[in-house]
């Protein structure tokens, strides 16, 4: 059993993942407003907002999809489930350019790799029966996972951790927190894990460097990824990873967060009351953040406690907004645009990374030097639209605006047929 949808939610989700595309997508990752950027390390731009927002909103989504609280066997399988096949989709995109078979090369090869993602995405994203959805999650994960130590050369540095992982991980947690416990001991979990992980980054000496830090490399969450899953951390860095072992904790937090407000949702009171509950709520956690800032720094990368506060007060207060224009004071008009990317985050996720993934694997003439062969992808940027803009920051915006505008043909067709993808 599931309640109606809240349009507003689904307005919020579509507005991140839209932003998410846009981020994630520039023609040239040299040329990009400073907004659209991560911050440096400490502090938090509007970037910085995305991650956090999904992952707050896929908590105050619970609520919604089980207004009834029931937890048995079958439950747990479907959580359980639902985790695994989300953090398989985000496991796989570190496979795609990855595979070699049979000698084959160039559009070959892509090819193959094409025809095996789409295997893996009806795997995870089709409609079966619970029994089938086990079986192939656990399949998948098994064989992934299996490769990844498996010692073969194409696999042997795979990262491991990623966003949807972390996603699948958090939704594990806070679905069974949900159905388990009441909203007061949610919240003293959320309250502990935030003052635990603060406690450990703050004051637990760091094997090999010496004392609790929050510097890049050094500090307490970057030597358990190195120590846990050397070898299968976030390229970038080699050592750490953004979406680590246990900075996945307060993440948790996040989710917990989004739970909570999803609650305050789901309440049966006048929705103007619900209206001013959410604002008293947003700005609490906003001032909460700001104010751990001050010893523990907002930063994305840790995840930090103050970032778990800083960004749900946020999120909170945008949701409190759309809320209050959507659904108390019903103008509606203008959502259509979120609402067809809102319901369908989890295909965009996927294959917006898989596309970009594509499109560099396939070589053509550079129309400059006769002899070399650059991506598909450069090529369009490059020759298709740079050269209509003087100013690089603007032509990389363009390509990702224009990338943007390709998915929302997209699902503006599901969105009329009706296709929703649910993991």
């Amino acid at each position: 059993m599931t309640k109606e949808r809240l349009i507003s939610l689904d307005v919020f989700r579509g507005f991140t993942i839209l932003l998410m595309t846009i981020v994630n997508n520039p023609g040239s990752w040299a040329s990009i407003y400073p907004p659209l950027e991560h911050a440096e390390w400490h502090g938090c731009t509007p970037t910085d907002l995305v991650f956090p927002f999904f992952v707050f909103i896929m908590g105050t989504a619970i609520p919604f999809a089980m207004p009834v609280k029931h937890f048995d066997s079958a439950v747990f399988n479907k959580i359980i489930v639902r985790s695994l096949r989300i953090f398989c989709l985000g496991f796989f995109l570190a496979f795609f350019s990855r595979f070699e078979l049979f000698g084959l090369e160039g559009i070959p090869l892509l090819i193959l790799r094409l025809l095996i993602t789409f295997a893996v995405a009806y795997a995870l994203l089709g409609n079966f029966t619970l029994k089938v959805k086990t079986y192939l999650a656990v399949g998948i994960f098994a064989v992934l996972i299996s490769l990844a130590y498996s010692g073969i050369e194409a696999f042997e540095d795979v990262r491991i951790p990623g966003v949807l992982q972390r996603i699948g991980i958090v939704y594990f947690f806070t679905s069974i927190l949900y159905l388990k416990t009441n909203l007061k001991t949610q919240l003293l979990v959320a309250a502990s894990i935030l003052l635990i992980y603060w406690i450990l980054m703050a004051f637990v000496p760091v094997p090999g460097f010496g004392p609790a830090n929050f510097d890049k490399g050094t500090n307490l969450a970057a030597w358990l990824d190195n120590l846990l899953l050397n070898g299968h951390l976030w390229a970038s860095s080699k050592t750490w990873d953004p979406e680590g072992i246990l900075s996945t904790l307060p993440a948790i937090g996040t989710g917990i967060m989004g739970m909570f407000i999803g609650q305050i949702l789901n309440l049966q009171i006048a929705k103007i009351e619900i209206v001013k509950k959410l604002a008293i709520a947003g700005v609490s956690l906003l001032i909460l953040g700001l104010l751990w800032n001050t010893f523990f720094p907002i930063n994305k990368s840790l995840w930090t406690s103050s970032y778990v506060l800083y960004t749900a007060g946020i999120a909170t207060i945008c949701l409190t907004i759309l809320y209050y224009i959507i659904d108390v004071a019903n103008y509606t008009k203008w959502t259509k645009l979120f609402l067809i990317w809102g319901v369908n985050p989890m295909i965009v996720f996927f294959f917006s990374g898989i596309i970009p993934r594509a499109l560099s694997a396939i070589k053509v003439q550079s129309p400059e030097i006769a002899s070399e062969e650059i991506s598909l992808q450069t090529s369009i940027y490059k020759y298709g639209i740079a050269t209509w803009f003087e100013n690089p920051l603007n032509a990389s915006l363009a390509y990702a605006l224009i990338y943007a505008v390709f998915w929302s043909c997209i699902l503006w067709v599901f969105y009329k047929k009706k296709l929703i993808f649910k993991v």
